[in-house]
């Protein structure tokens, strides 16, 4: 997709290979130079961070070689550089399951990463975020940003039939039945087994019914009650509710944006794209003909569902996250991580702001600086306008607290590395495609996924 709004098989080879923790490329703490790694390779992106490491280096006489690594070459250069004792001092643009494999290997510098946020204020960071950031107790990295799961629903449909926001999942399931009418399916979600953006769907759902992948224990619990409960709905809204075969990522997308469905589960990136600012993305319903920005007008969004196994919602979304890494130039790295947090970190978050909801909300003197200037932001590809021209205030606020709502499968529970194998051999995805082909019960579905996760668990060991 090009875009962090799903998670590929990031680490699904080397998660099961030890590395030992290695010296950094920058030398000793006195170097004026650093190695930063980014966890991006879209040119325009990678331009945009390269202009915020030049205003550094102008500002500190310290200079940052920039290496872009593209999103699913990240395992294999982390551990050939591992290996070979030349990890960067500073890597960046995280997400969570890397941040726990790292600092389950000892590569991460906690002490060093851990400074750089409490001269930032840990105070100035979503909680949330802080919490899925540490490990063993310590911060593993410093929160920069996030994007939030969303449920995103027609708006006008619901109100002509009168249905509340599908916020929880009787609601959901009664009102993908009863939009499920005149060529126009009740939602649109994934059901290809061996993408991502499927794991991404039910652990969305899961969340909000307490279904979980390990419990404290580390016992895996895919199969529980509350699992079979997510995989039931799951079942109903895709195999009774949504279009026939198997629907990914750019299908969901095509046929929310045609007004060939009522709901669709998605990244924000949608955000932009629903408003009309990208042109091999543009809505084509029969509305959007005259009013290009007619669905983002005429949609209501969802950030956190509640099952009936849960006491409260929950979310999904993804981390973006920076750490200094061991045995490099700790000093600098030091300086230049807090540079991003505090002059830089605007700068970073207009990249991509659709997508890129601010972790840190504003400095000692400015609490509430960077939530407020990213909601003016311009979004857009080919065309750019702020959110604020097609969102209401309402609208944009409740999309950034949603990540305080965010949580993600076993890291808890201190099991990151197991959620990072599962993310590489995609057993939920299979299941749920067995359950809404009819191959498989709810019931045998959650227990095929338990069986292999389990199966997964042990070759860990």
């Amino acid at each position: 997709m090009g875009v962090k709004r799903r998670m590929a098989a990031l680490l699904a080879a080397s998660l099961l290979l030890p590395l030992a923790a290695c010296g950094g490329g920058g030398g000793d703490s006195g170097d004026k130079s650093i190695t930063l790694w980014l966890n991006e390779d879209i040119a325009d992106r990678v331009r945009a961070t390269q202009r915020i490491v030049d205003g550094f280096t102008k500002a500190s006489g310290i200079k940052v070689k920039l290496v872009s690594v593209a999103e699913d070459q990240l395992q294999q250069q982390l551990t050939a550089n591992a290996a070979a004792g030349n990890l960067p001092d500073v890597i960046g643009a995280l997400p969570l399951a890397a941040v726990h494999f790292m600092a389950t290997n000892d590569l991460i510098d906690q002490e060093a990463t851990g400074a750089v946020l409490n001269a930032l204020g840990p105070s100035s960071f979503d909680a949330q975020a802080v919490r899925l950031t540490r490990y063993e107790g310590k911060p593993a990295a410093v929160p920069f940003d996030a994007w939030t799961q969303l449920l995103v629903y027609r708006k006008d449909l619901f109100e002509k039939a009168e249905l509340p926001p599908p916020e929880t999942y009787d609601r959901l399931r009664d009102a993908a039945a009863k939009l499920n009418k005149g060529g126009v399916a009740g939602i649109t979600l994934a059901t290809t087994p061996g993408e991502a953006f499927t794991e991404q769907t039910f652990e969305f759902l899961a969340n909000g019914n307490g279904c979980e992948l390990v419990d404290a224990r580390g016992t895996v619990t895919i199969g529980s009650p509350a699992c079979v409960e997510t995989f039931r709905l799951y079942t109903d809204l895709a195999g009774k509710y949504s279009v026939k075969g198997n629907q990914n990522d750019d299908f969901t997308r095509a046929t929310y944006f045609a007004g060939k469905a009522a709901m669709v589960v998605w990244s924000p990136f949608i955000l932009d794209e629903m408003a009309g600012l990208r042109k091999d993305a543009l809505p084509t319903c029969p509305q959007c003909a005259k009013d290009p920005a007619f669905l983002a007008r005429n949609s209501g969004f969802v950030t956190a569902l509640r099952g009936p196994n849960a006491s409260g919602p929950g979310g999904f979304g993804e981390v973006s996250s920076w750490a200094v890494l061991k045995g490099g130039a700790t000093e600098p790295a030091k300086r230049f991580l807090q540079y991003m947090g505090n002059e830089g970190y605007l700068d970073w978050i207009k990249i991509t702001p659709e997508g890129r909801f601010p972790l840190r909300k504003g400095t000692a003197t400015e609490p509430e600086r960077f939530v407020s200037e990213w909601a003016r932001l311009p979004v857009g590809v080919d065309e750019k306008k702020p959110m604020s021209d097609f969102y209401p205030p309402e609208v944009i606020e409740g999309l950034r607290a949603g990540v305080s709502e965010i949580d993600r499968w076993g890291l808890k529970e201190g099991q990151g590395k197991l959620l990072g194998a599962t993310l590489g051999e995609l057993p939920v995805p299979k299941a749920v495609s067995d359950a809404v082909s009819g191959r498989m019960t709810p019931e045998q579905a959650a227990a095929q996924a338990q069986r292999q996760v389990e199966q997964i668990q042990k070759e860990l060991r």
